[in-house]
């Protein structure tokens, strides 16, 4: 770069050449190189023959050692226009609970036009408040040039909490399986991972009264009469859609009973600081366990911690945000602020 012409527009060329690293390093990540255990073996054979052509000088051992150099140059050209041009795109589920598998999906894109790229490996990575881990593998054999390919692995978080993919590591061994040549590509996420899901009992249908022995569950049976309409949500059943409605809507709406729109649930979580980790996170577990199951048996469910308090409600919104608050539930956390009595009805 001229100097003269960056003083006069105000670059700095120190930045600028930081800048043009900073790019190369994301559209040609560094490349790194391992040799495999046949790759170590053509080695040993290679400086071998070599050895044998300085010391006889046998014309027929340059040629053999002349083809083998030749393939070691055809390995690192061959492996390099596989890993050139690939890009990736993580989905991950709308859910993902502690010790359950889900399906995370890898999208790759070969943004090559005429080559196409052989015998892809990946290995997704992650970082949670265990350390880091590796989420999944998967392979590849083949990607048509300018096209894009799926594959999908199972992951199964090991904990509750947020949990960030730091990036994805591909490598292949094409052509010869010499050299495992690899590269690390930036594809950063984030997600929040939910408590484990345990099968639970629903509390019990009483009328009327409160509990306060950790759930209070309300109940009145006063008929079975339709007195509202709401979004189908996964988990309904198709016999409660009301269908003339759902068809002027042009979506489906399932029909509210009385004794149904009645039906409450709020979970207590109190856990002392002096109780034993397995302790607390058992009663965590068992509190999203009934979340789940009741909001889906279309109970109106709610939650109180000693920092937060929901109302009973119902649907896919009070569903989130009662999970995200126990995923987050740190019981060393400080005591709420006191607040008015007005603060706190309100």
């Amino acid at each position: 770069m001229d100097p003269e012409r960056d003083r006069r527009s105000g670059l700095d060329p120190a930045l600028s050449r930081r800048e043009r690293r900073r790019r190369r390093s994301r559209t040609h990540p560094a490349r790194r190189l391992r040799a495999t255990r046949a790759g170590w073996c053509f080695i040993a054979i290679l400086f071998g023959v070599g050895f044998a052509a300085l010391n006889t000088g046998n014309n027929l051992l340059y040629l053999v050692l002349a083809l083998m150099l030749a393939f070691l140059v055809l390995s690192g050209l061959l492996s390099e226009t596989s890993l050139r041009g690939l890009r990736i795109e993580r989905r991950l589920p709308r859910e993902l609970f502690a010790d359950a598998p889900s399906r995370i999906v890898l999208r790759v894109h070969n943004d090559q036009r005429r080559v196409a790229a052989f015998a892809i490996s990946l290995e997704d990575r992650f970082e949670s408040a265990a350390g880091p881990g590796v989420a999944g593998r998967t392979f590849l054999l083949r990607i048509p040039p300018s096209a894009e390919v799926d594959r999908s692995y199972a992951f199964e978080p090991p904990r509750r909490g947020p949990l960030r993919w730091t990036g994805i590591r591909i490598s292949t061994r094409f052509p010869f399986g010499l050299f495992v040549k690899s590269a690390e590509l930036a594809c950063a996420a984030e997600a929040l991972v939910y408590p484990r899901i345990d099968p639970v009992p629903l509390a019990p249908r009483l009328a009327g009264g409160a509990h306060s022995s950790g759930e209070q569950p309300r109940t009145s049976r006063s008929g079975e009469q339709i007195v509202g309409l709401r979004d189908f949500t996964p988990g309904d059943s198709r016999g409660r859609v009301h269908w003339r409605r759902s068809l002027r809507a042009r979506k489906w709406l399932v029909g509210e009973r009385q004794e149904e729109t009645s039906r409450e649930l709020e979970i207590r979580l109190e856990p002392e600081p002096a109780d034993p980790e397995p302790v607390v996170e058992e009663r965590i577990s068992r509190a999203a366990s009934q979340i789940v199951q009741h909001l889906e048996d279309g109970w109106r469910v709610g939650l109180r911690t000693p920092r937060e308090r929901f109302i009973p409600e119902a649907g896919r919104r009070q569903r989130s945000a009662l999970l995200s608050c126990l995923a987050r539930f740190d019981v060393h956390a400080g005591a709420p602020e006191a607040h008015s009595e007005e603060e706190a009805l309100g």
